[in-house]
């Protein structure tokens, strides 16, 4: 058959005619095919099928491992932050190469991620192993788009069911016991700021006096601090939902007017100004705040209060839950928490919207008029008291 010649035993070549190229001169793809040839026949008699629907034909050399790195270096660096590209690299390099990275991309079957799921799930938790497929379909979503792939085999495969951790939010009162516990502290400041406005950990320690505006009472978050293998550094906010304007409450307006005071009045004596560009939350010696020691002492204090297993980033929950159960529209909390759309907001705090129908409903049976009965409970009677000829009538 043309398009098909022999190697060696069970052992085909596949040659098929896939256009020209920028040059003029016609391209050609091969692939090896073990087995008959028949088996040769009906694999090439597949990728024409393929070729006539405009899906490119997977061909090449390159293993699943290339192309990750590819992927990775190509795409990912581009599009995600460095801590989300660190993290990709990591799974990468401890578990998907090792695992998938010998074989050959266009020879990655459904069936062998699978049974990969199955093993890893033996010793990785599902959730971890839910996230190593999230990458890997992203990735070759990509090799899709690129024509390394006809289809992404991830399509055809069930990952691991997980049931995520319920987060963990603060009632009023443990809010106020645990402020008060904290008062004491030098990051009081922080911890009380990301109460009354739910800003993440990275957006609080690079706040800087010029992102504050006390007269009307507003923060915008236009860098973040972030600490990556020991070294603390400032950075862009991840994304432009992210660069978000943040009204403050009051209290916490009034409460940053007097913590620049005493800084200003504090570094006046050092005989060095205040100025918009210093941070609003340092250390005791003026220095950014470490991130990790920050969470440290957090894991300290809550556990002083009695609410151990929160954690600072639980404080944005905490905003958020409150903010809801006060009947915020879901709109406006989503905004003060830089997400990309109030259906994520919604998704995220589902648990709390769900406790809010019972308030909603006693708040629409206030609105709503009671339904008669009465009359209705009266005309039946008389139908069945004095029925009419009709009625009789219809009985029958």
């Amino acid at each position: 058959m043309k398009g098909i010649r022999q190697q060696s035993k069970n052992s085909w070549q596949i040659q098929i005619y896939t256009g020209t190229g920028p040059d003029g001169k016609p391209q050609r793809r091969f692939m090896t095919v073990r087995g008959s040839k028949k088996d040769a026949e009906k694999k090439r008699n597949e990728l024409l099928v393929t070729l006539a629907k405009g899906v490119p034909i997977p061909m090449g050399r390159l293993t699943v491992a290339e192309h990750l790195h590819d992927w990775l270096e190509g795409y990912a660096k581009t599009r995600c932050s460095t801590r989300t590209v660190e993290n990709y690299q990591s799974i990468i390099d401890r578990h998907l190469v090792p695992a998938l990275g010998h074989i050959q991309l266009k020879d990655l079957q459904p069936s062998t991620i699978q049974h990969y799921y199955g093993e890893a799930c033996t010793h990785l938790s599902k959730r971890s192993v839910h996230y190593q497929h999230r990458l890997l379909s992203e990735s070759l979503k990509y090799a899709v788009r690129q024509g390394a792939l006809g289809r992404n085999p991830c399509d055809l495969v069930d990952p691991p069911s997980y049931r995520s951790k319920r987060m963990k939010t603060m009632t009023p009162g443990e809010v106020g016991h645990l402020l008060e516990i904290a008062s004491e502290s030098q990051y009081y400041p922080v911890i009380y700021t990301a109460l009354n406005t739910g800003m993440r950990q990275a957006e609080l320690l690079g706040l800087r006096w010029r992102d504050v505006d006390l007269d009307e009472a507003s923060i915008s978050v236009n860098q973040v601090l972030l600490k990556r293998r020991g070294v603390c550094e400032f950075k862009e906010p991840k994304t432009a939902h992210s660069r978000c304007r943040i009204d403050m409450t009051p209290k916490l307006a009034l409460y940053l007017k007097e913590c620049r005071a005493r800084c200003e009045a504090y570094r006046w004596q050092l005989g060095a100004p205040l100025t918009l560009d210093d941070l609003v939350f340092v250390t005791e010696r003026g220095r950014p705040v470490d991130p990790s020691v920050l969470s440290h002492t957090f894991q300290k204090l809550v556990k002083q209060a009695g609410l151990e297993g929160v954690r600072f980033h639980d404080c944005r929950h905490t905003f958020a839950s409150l903010m809801l159960l006060r009947k915020v529209s879901p709109k406006v909390v989503s905004e003060a928490l830089g997400h990309a759309s109030a259906a994520f907001t919604m998704d995220v705090y589902q648990h709390i919207v769900n406790g809010m129908q019972k308030d909603a409903m006693a708040l629409l049976d206030e609105v709503l008029p009671a339904g008669i009965s009465a009359n209705n409970n009266a005309e039946l009677t008389r139908l069945f008291e004095n029925p009419s000829t009709d009625d009789r009538v219809a009985k029958h």
